[in-house]
Protein backbone atom coordinates (compact mmCIF):
# COMPACT_ATOMS: atom_id res chain seq x y z
CA UNK A 1 0.00 0.00 0.00
CA UNK A 2 1.48 3.29 -0.94
CA UNK A 3 1.39 6.26 1.16
CA UNK A 4 1.23 10.07 -0.07
CA UNK A 5 3.84 12.78 1.48
CA UNK A 6 2.68 13.80 4.94
CA UNK A 7 1.16 16.82 5.47
CA UNK A 8 -0.94 18.71 7.76
CA UNK A 9 -4.47 17.24 8.69
CA UNK A 10 -7.46 18.54 6.75
CA UNK A 11 -9.66 20.60 8.60
CA UNK A 12 -12.53 19.87 9.98
CA UNK A 13 -14.45 21.18 7.31
CA UNK A 14 -13.04 19.67 4.45
CA UNK A 15 -13.31 16.29 6.68
CA UNK A 16 -17.36 17.09 7.25
CA UNK A 17 -17.72 17.80 3.55
CA UNK A 18 -15.47 14.48 2.45
CA UNK A 19 -17.97 12.07 5.17
CA UNK A 20 -21.36 14.06 3.72
CA UNK A 21 -20.26 13.06 0.15
CA UNK A 22 -19.40 9.26 1.19
CA UNK A 23 -22.85 9.15 3.51
CA UNK A 24 -24.65 10.14 -0.33
CA UNK A 25 -22.59 7.88 -2.65
CA UNK A 26 -23.13 4.95 0.33
CA UNK A 27 -27.01 5.94 0.66
CA UNK A 28 -27.73 5.84 -3.23
CA UNK A 29 -26.17 2.31 -3.82
CA UNK A 30 -23.02 3.49 -5.53
CA UNK A 31 -20.55 1.32 -4.54
CA UNK A 32 -17.45 2.94 -2.73
CA UNK A 33 -15.01 2.89 -4.83
CA UNK A 34 -16.54 3.94 -8.34
CA UNK A 35 -18.12 7.15 -5.68
CA UNK A 36 -14.75 8.36 -5.04
CA UNK A 37 -13.84 8.03 -8.67
CA UNK A 38 -16.60 10.38 -9.66
CA UNK A 39 -15.98 12.53 -6.71
CA UNK A 40 -12.48 12.96 -7.78
CA UNK A 41 -13.63 13.55 -11.38
CA UNK A 42 -16.07 16.70 -9.65
CA UNK A 43 -12.96 18.38 -7.20
CA UNK A 44 -11.76 21.26 -8.26
CA UNK A 45 -9.12 21.48 -5.95
CA UNK A 46 -5.89 20.09 -7.02
CA UNK A 47 -5.24 18.91 -3.41
CA UNK A 48 -8.21 17.60 -2.63
CA UNK A 49 -8.24 15.98 -6.58
CA UNK A 50 -4.63 14.52 -5.82
CA UNK A 51 -5.75 12.92 -2.32
CA UNK A 52 -9.39 11.15 -3.83
CA UNK A 53 -7.31 10.15 -6.65
CA UNK A 54 -4.90 8.46 -4.73
CA UNK A 55 -7.91 6.90 -2.59
CA UNK A 56 -9.24 5.75 -5.52
CA UNK A 57 -6.16 3.94 -6.84
CA UNK A 58 -5.99 2.13 -3.54
CA UNK A 59 -9.54 0.66 -3.37
CA UNK A 60 -9.74 -0.17 -6.79
CA UNK A 61 -6.39 -2.53 -6.00
CA UNK A 62 -9.10 -4.00 -3.15
CA UNK A 63 -8.12 -2.09 -0.60
CA UNK A 64 -10.44 -1.87 2.05
CA UNK A 65 -11.77 2.00 2.64
CA UNK A 66 -10.45 2.85 6.27
CA UNK A 67 -6.45 1.52 4.95
CA UNK A 68 -6.74 3.75 1.64
CA UNK A 69 -7.90 6.60 3.87
CA UNK A 70 -5.29 6.12 6.05
CA UNK A 71 -2.00 5.80 3.28
CA UNK A 72 -3.15 9.58 2.38
CA UNK A 73 -1.89 10.70 6.13
CA UNK A 74 -4.95 13.36 5.86
CA UNK A 75 -7.59 12.08 8.20
CA UNK A 76 -7.17 11.87 12.12
CA UNK A 77 -6.85 8.36 13.83
CA UNK A 78 -10.18 8.69 15.01
CA UNK A 79 -12.03 8.89 12.28
CA UNK A 80 -9.81 5.58 10.76
CA UNK A 81 -10.92 3.94 13.44
CA UNK A 82 -15.06 4.82 12.98
CA UNK A 83 -14.35 4.10 9.62
CA UNK A 84 -12.88 0.72 9.73
CA UNK A 85 -15.65 -0.03 12.58
CA UNK A 86 -18.46 1.04 10.02
CA UNK A 87 -17.06 -1.16 7.33
CA UNK A 88 -16.71 -3.82 9.79
CA UNK A 89 -20.38 -3.65 11.19
CA UNK A 90 -21.95 -2.80 8.01
CA UNK A 91 -23.11 0.47 8.92
CA UNK A 92 -20.66 2.73 7.05
CA UNK A 93 -23.11 4.51 6.09
CA UNK A 94 -24.79 5.48 9.29
CA UNK A 95 -21.10 5.68 10.21
CA UNK A 96 -20.48 8.58 8.19
CA UNK A 97 -23.43 10.51 8.59
CA UNK A 98 -22.56 10.73 12.14
CA UNK A 99 -18.88 11.35 11.37
CA UNK A 100 -20.43 14.61 9.30
CA UNK A 101 -22.42 15.86 12.26
CA UNK A 102 -19.46 15.47 13.94
CA UNK A 103 -16.82 17.32 12.31
CA UNK A 104 -19.30 20.32 11.00
CA UNK A 105 -19.73 21.05 15.16
CA UNK A 106 -16.11 21.10 15.21
CA UNK A 107 -15.89 23.70 12.36
CA UNK A 108 -18.80 25.63 13.88
CA UNK A 109 -17.35 26.04 17.30
CA UNK A 110 -13.78 26.23 15.91
CA UNK A 111 -15.01 29.18 13.61
CA UNK A 112 -17.24 30.63 16.24
CA UNK A 113 -13.82 30.54 18.79
CA UNK A 114 -11.43 32.13 15.88
CA UNK A 115 -13.93 34.65 14.88
CA UNK A 116 -14.13 35.77 18.56
CA UNK A 117 -10.40 35.83 18.97
CA UNK A 118 -9.70 37.48 16.13
CA UNK A 119 -11.51 41.17 16.40
CA UNK A 120 -10.31 41.78 19.75
CA UNK A 121 -6.84 40.81 18.26
CA UNK A 122 -7.29 43.41 15.36
CA UNK A 123 -8.46 45.93 17.64
CA UNK A 124 -5.51 45.89 20.30
CA UNK A 125 -3.03 45.72 17.15
CA UNK A 126 -4.80 48.73 16.22
CA UNK A 127 -4.98 50.68 19.23
CA UNK A 128 -1.12 49.89 19.73
CA UNK A 129 -0.66 51.25 16.30
CA UNK A 130 -2.09 54.49 17.02
CA UNK A 131 -0.61 55.15 20.30
CA UNK A 132 3.03 54.72 18.80
CA UNK A 133 2.18 57.17 16.27
CA UNK A 134 0.81 59.18 18.76
CA UNK A 135 3.82 59.45 21.01
CA UNK A 136 6.24 59.09 18.04
CA UNK A 137 5.05 61.32 15.74
CA UNK A 138 2.66 63.85 16.86
CA UNK A 139 4.28 64.56 20.48
CA UNK A 140 7.48 65.62 18.88
CA UNK A 141 5.68 68.25 16.75
CA UNK A 142 4.04 69.26 19.37
CA UNK A 143 7.14 69.88 21.68
CA UNK A 144 8.45 71.96 18.51
CA UNK A 145 5.16 73.95 18.77
CA UNK A 146 5.82 74.39 22.29
CA UNK A 147 9.60 75.61 21.87
CA UNK A 148 8.30 78.15 19.13
CA UNK A 149 6.39 79.62 21.65
CA UNK A 150 9.34 79.56 23.86
CA UNK A 151 8.01 77.17 26.36
CA UNK A 152 8.79 73.49 27.53
CA UNK A 153 6.39 70.15 28.07
CA UNK A 154 6.47 69.48 31.80
CA UNK A 155 5.06 66.24 33.52
CA UNK A 156 3.13 63.59 31.68
CA UNK A 157 3.60 64.73 28.25
CA UNK A 158 6.78 65.26 28.73
CA UNK A 159 7.56 61.68 29.84
CA UNK A 160 5.34 60.45 27.17
CA UNK A 161 7.30 62.73 24.40
CA UNK A 162 10.33 60.95 25.93
CA UNK A 163 9.16 57.89 25.73
CA UNK A 164 8.18 58.03 22.25
CA UNK A 165 11.70 58.91 21.38
CA UNK A 166 12.97 55.63 23.21
CA UNK A 167 10.48 53.85 21.19
CA UNK A 168 11.64 55.52 18.01
CA UNK A 169 15.28 55.45 18.70
CA UNK A 170 15.14 51.66 19.71
CA UNK A 171 12.16 50.50 17.09
CA UNK A 172 14.01 47.90 15.32
CA UNK A 173 15.07 46.43 18.68
CA UNK A 174 12.14 46.33 19.83
CA UNK A 175 10.29 44.47 16.92
CA UNK A 176 13.17 41.93 16.70
CA UNK A 177 12.40 41.04 20.33
CA UNK A 178 8.47 41.01 19.92
CA UNK A 179 9.51 38.95 16.76
CA UNK A 180 11.51 36.25 18.43
CA UNK A 181 9.37 35.87 21.62
CA UNK A 182 6.01 35.68 19.49
CA UNK A 183 8.43 32.94 17.02
CA UNK A 184 9.36 31.15 20.65
CA UNK A 185 5.87 31.28 21.40
CA UNK A 186 4.39 29.49 18.50
CA UNK A 187 7.25 27.03 18.45
CA UNK A 188 6.26 26.04 21.94
CA UNK A 189 2.86 25.81 21.24
CA UNK A 190 2.94 24.11 18.77
CA UNK A 191 4.66 20.82 20.42
CA UNK A 192 2.64 18.78 22.37
CA UNK A 193 3.87 20.00 25.77
CA UNK A 194 3.01 23.57 25.23
CA UNK A 195 -0.67 22.71 23.65
CA UNK A 196 -1.23 20.83 27.19
CA UNK A 197 0.54 24.05 28.92
CA UNK A 198 -2.04 26.19 26.95
CA UNK A 199 -5.18 23.68 27.18
CA UNK A 200 -4.75 23.79 31.10
CA UNK A 201 -4.32 27.80 30.66
CA UNK A 202 -7.50 28.05 28.93
CA UNK A 203 -9.79 26.06 31.42
CA UNK A 204 -8.13 27.29 34.38
CA UNK A 205 -8.08 31.05 33.65
CA UNK A 206 -10.77 33.29 35.05
CA UNK A 207 -12.02 34.66 31.79
CA UNK A 208 -12.01 31.55 29.53
CA UNK A 209 -12.96 28.86 32.36
CA UNK A 210 -16.99 28.73 31.92
CA UNK A 211 -16.45 29.12 27.92
CA UNK A 212 -13.73 26.39 27.56
CA UNK A 213 -15.87 23.87 30.18
CA UNK A 214 -18.90 24.66 27.77
CA UNK A 215 -16.95 23.69 24.73
CA UNK A 216 -15.11 20.58 26.35
CA UNK A 217 -18.35 19.02 27.63
CA UNK A 218 -20.27 19.79 24.26
CA UNK A 219 -17.04 18.25 21.82
CA UNK A 220 -17.38 14.85 24.96
CA UNK A 221 -20.93 14.83 24.21
CA UNK A 222 -20.49 14.91 20.34
CA UNK A 223 -18.31 12.18 20.61
CA UNK A 224 -20.15 9.47 22.76
CA UNK A 225 -23.06 10.36 20.26
CA UNK A 226 -20.84 9.10 17.44
CA UNK A 227 -19.41 6.01 19.13
CA UNK A 228 -22.85 5.17 20.80
CA UNK A 229 -25.13 5.25 17.09
CA UNK A 230 -22.24 3.47 15.98
CA UNK A 231 -23.45 0.57 18.06
CA UNK A 232 -20.54 0.25 20.92
CA UNK A 233 -21.47 -0.27 24.58
CA UNK A 234 -20.50 3.12 27.10
CA UNK A 235 -17.26 1.27 27.85
CA UNK A 236 -15.84 0.93 24.33
CA UNK A 237 -17.39 4.36 23.41
CA UNK A 238 -15.51 5.83 26.62
CA UNK A 239 -12.36 4.20 25.51
CA UNK A 240 -12.54 5.72 21.46
CA UNK A 241 -12.94 9.13 23.09
CA UNK A 242 -10.52 9.22 25.52
CA UNK A 243 -8.14 7.93 22.53
CA UNK A 244 -10.21 10.55 20.29
CA UNK A 245 -9.96 14.06 22.44
CA UNK A 246 -6.61 16.11 23.14
CA UNK A 247 -8.33 18.44 25.97
CA UNK A 248 -6.24 16.77 28.98
CA UNK A 249 -9.04 18.10 32.09
CA UNK A 250 -11.60 15.67 29.76
CA UNK A 251 -9.32 12.81 29.48
CA UNK A 252 -9.02 13.29 33.43
CA UNK A 253 -12.29 13.17 33.49
CA UNK A 254 -13.17 10.18 31.44
CA UNK A 255 -10.52 8.02 33.50
CA UNK A 256 -12.17 8.90 35.93
CA UNK A 257 -15.16 8.01 35.06
CA UNK A 258 -14.16 4.62 33.89
CA UNK A 259 -12.75 3.87 37.15
CA UNK A 260 -15.77 4.71 38.73
CA UNK A 261 -18.05 2.72 36.51
CA UNK A 262 -15.21 -0.39 37.38
CA UNK A 263 -16.27 0.52 40.77
CA UNK A 264 -19.58 -0.30 40.24
CA UNK A 265 -21.32 3.09 39.81
CA UNK A 266 -23.60 3.88 36.94
CA UNK A 267 -22.91 5.81 33.71
CA UNK A 268 -24.91 8.70 34.50
CA UNK A 269 -23.84 9.17 38.22
CA UNK A 270 -19.99 8.50 36.72
CA UNK A 271 -20.38 11.40 35.17
CA UNK A 272 -22.53 13.48 37.73
CA UNK A 273 -19.38 12.72 39.91
CA UNK A 274 -17.13 14.43 37.55
CA UNK A 275 -18.96 17.22 36.53
CA UNK A 276 -18.27 16.48 32.93
CA UNK A 277 -22.15 17.98 32.87
CA UNK A 278 -24.52 19.89 34.96
CA UNK A 279 -27.28 18.18 37.09
CA UNK A 280 -30.01 18.64 34.17
CA UNK A 281 -28.37 17.29 31.52
CA UNK A 282 -26.78 14.21 33.66
CA UNK A 283 -30.58 12.96 34.52
CA UNK A 284 -31.76 13.68 31.21
CA UNK A 285 -28.50 10.90 30.89
CA UNK A 286 -29.69 8.65 33.67
CA UNK A 287 -32.98 8.57 31.99
CA UNK A 288 -31.90 7.87 28.18
CA UNK A 289 -29.57 5.14 29.52
CA UNK A 290 -32.54 3.33 30.95
CA UNK A 291 -34.47 3.51 28.23
CA UNK A 292 -31.80 2.64 25.53
CA UNK A 293 -31.94 6.34 23.68
CA UNK A 294 -28.84 7.56 24.95
CA UNK A 295 -26.96 8.14 21.89
CA UNK A 296 -30.21 10.29 20.37
CA UNK A 297 -29.94 12.22 24.06
CA UNK A 298 -25.79 12.56 23.88
CA UNK A 299 -26.82 14.50 20.82
CA UNK A 300 -29.11 16.83 21.90
CA UNK A 301 -26.96 17.70 24.45
CA UNK A 302 -23.94 18.38 22.18
CA UNK A 303 -26.18 20.43 20.44
CA UNK A 304 -27.37 22.52 23.10
CA UNK A 305 -23.60 23.15 24.31
CA UNK A 306 -22.91 24.64 20.75
CA UNK A 307 -25.99 26.97 20.43
CA UNK A 308 -24.28 28.45 24.80
CA UNK A 309 -20.83 28.34 23.43
CA UNK A 310 -22.36 30.60 20.55
CA UNK A 311 -24.62 32.59 22.44
CA UNK A 312 -21.65 33.05 24.78
CA UNK A 313 -18.64 34.28 22.88
CA UNK A 314 -21.54 36.93 21.28
CA UNK A 315 -21.93 38.38 24.67
CA UNK A 316 -18.13 38.25 25.15
CA UNK A 317 -17.73 39.90 21.19
CA UNK A 318 -21.06 42.43 22.65
CA UNK A 319 -18.83 43.37 25.68
CA UNK A 320 -15.02 43.79 24.48
CA UNK A 321 -15.71 45.63 21.52
CA UNK A 322 -17.04 48.47 22.78
CA UNK A 323 -15.01 48.22 26.31
CA UNK A 324 -11.60 48.52 23.54
CA UNK A 325 -13.11 51.68 21.65
CA UNK A 326 -13.57 52.92 25.63
CA UNK A 327 -10.06 52.42 26.28
CA UNK A 328 -8.43 53.38 22.87
CA UNK A 329 -10.40 56.77 23.03
CA UNK A 330 -9.67 57.32 26.63
CA UNK A 331 -5.60 56.84 26.14
CA UNK A 332 -5.86 59.08 23.05
CA UNK A 333 -7.60 61.56 24.93
CA UNK A 334 -5.26 61.76 28.04
CA UNK A 335 -2.16 61.62 25.59
CA UNK A 336 -3.19 64.66 23.24
CA UNK A 337 -5.08 67.03 26.39
CA UNK A 338 -1.87 66.58 28.01
CA UNK A 339 -0.57 68.35 25.58
CA UNK A 340 -3.71 70.57 24.05
CA UNK A 341 -4.68 71.95 27.82
CA UNK A 342 -0.55 73.46 28.66
CA UNK A 343 -0.29 74.89 25.45
CA UNK A 344 -4.24 76.52 25.16
CA UNK A 345 -2.95 77.83 28.62
CA UNK A 346 0.18 79.62 27.09
CA UNK A 347 -1.77 80.99 24.40
CA UNK A 348 -4.34 82.35 26.53
CA UNK A 349 -1.18 83.97 28.02
CA UNK A 350 -0.31 85.28 25.07
CA UNK A 351 -3.82 86.72 23.68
Amino acid sequence: MSKVKKRDMLSSGEIAAFCTQIALILKSGIPTAEGVGIMCEGASNPAGKKILEHIYKEMEMGVPMHQAIASTNQFPDYMLSMVEIGEASGKLDDVMESLTAYYEREESISRTVRSAVLYPTIMIVMMVAVIIVLVVQVMPIFNDVFAGLGAQMTGFSLAVMNFGAILGQYSLIIVGVIAVAAIALWICLSTAKGKKALERFRANFFLTRSLYSKIASGRFASAMALMLSSGMDTDESLGMVYKLVSTPVVREKIKKVQDNIAGGMSFSDALMSVAMFNDIYARMINVAFKTGSIDDIMEKIAIRYEEETNAQINNIISIVEPSLVAVLSVIVGIILLSVMLPLMGIMAAIG
